[in-house]
């Protein structure tokens, strides 16, 4: 059976959509271990997106805009953030009374943040696989492959920052399948692929302002020195393993 361009698209960005599951195998841990490496997954995930951000969103921007425009989107991106973090805060506070009870406001953050990364993500697919069937495959297979330490980092953060496990898979795997979203739009709206370039400084700067403010001060308050060693290496290694992604997609 020979797929059609839209239906390799499907099929790539549901591939794609299936890592949202990745912490489904939580449920074959501990509570009590989870709460051990939890720390260390928020760790990697700001690695992750600090890598994502650095060496993968802002290059591929300014190669189609200009460094001056990429830095202003980037700089937009990153308020926005802080502006949406800020009203979360108040509303939760303002309304309840109890900030502690709810999720973090970075879980949201890092929702949103992800959202727009996977709809990019999609597009970029339908965008390979209408120049070409193998160039759409071996496109896929660097998006997904990349894809993976931001999952692991990203089931880590919604965890940690007050989310049921069950309620994190979930949420982290509808926010993946934005992915089929940005390829339908990608093969039915064939103009939108332009737009792909200003999305991508936004969503930089919102995982900048994620990083700075939210998770590297969270892995920094740990008092146990050997267990801060191990939360800045694995730190380290998040933004290693998206480096080497970046020379992978050649």
């Amino acid at each position: 059976m020979i797929l059609s361009t839209l239906q390799w698209i499907l099929l790539m960005t549901f591939i794609d959509g299936l890592l949202g599951l990745v912490g489904v195998f939580s449920f074959f841990v501990s509570k009590k271990y989870l709460n051990k490496i939890i720390l260390i997954l928020v760790a990697f995930a700001a690695g992750a997106l600090l890598g994502g951000a650095f060496f993968h969103l802002i290059p591929e921007s300014i190669e189609k805009l200009s460094l001056a425009i990429t830095l202003i989107l980037t700089i937009a991106g990153f308020c926005t953030f802080f502006l949406v973090e800020k009203l979360l805060h108040w509303h939760y506070c303002r309304n309840e009374g109890h900030c502690h009870d709810h999720e973090h406001p970075y879980v949201y953050l890092l929702l949103i943040g992800s959202s727009i990364h996977n709809f990019i993500d999609g597009l970029l697919i339908a965008g390979s696989f209408i120049i070409s069937i193998p160039l759409g495959v071996v496109t896929s297979v660097l998006i997904i492959v990349h894809e993976i330490p931001h999952e692991i980092g990203n089931f880590g953060v919604l965890v940690h920052g007050g989310m049921k496990r069950g309620k994190a898979v979930l949420a982290d795997f509808l926010i993946q399948l934005t992915a089929i979203l940005g390829g339908l739009a990608g093969y039915f709206f064939l103009n939108l692929n332009k737009y792909v370039a200003i999305l991508l400084p936004l969503a930089a700067g919102g995982f900048l302002y994620l990083v700075f403010f939210d998770l590297i001060p969270e892995v920094l308050e740990e008092k146990n020195k050997i267990k801060l060693i191990i939360n800045i290496i694995a730190i380290i290694l998040g933004l290693l393993l998206l480096l080497s992604a970046k020379y992978l997609a050649g």
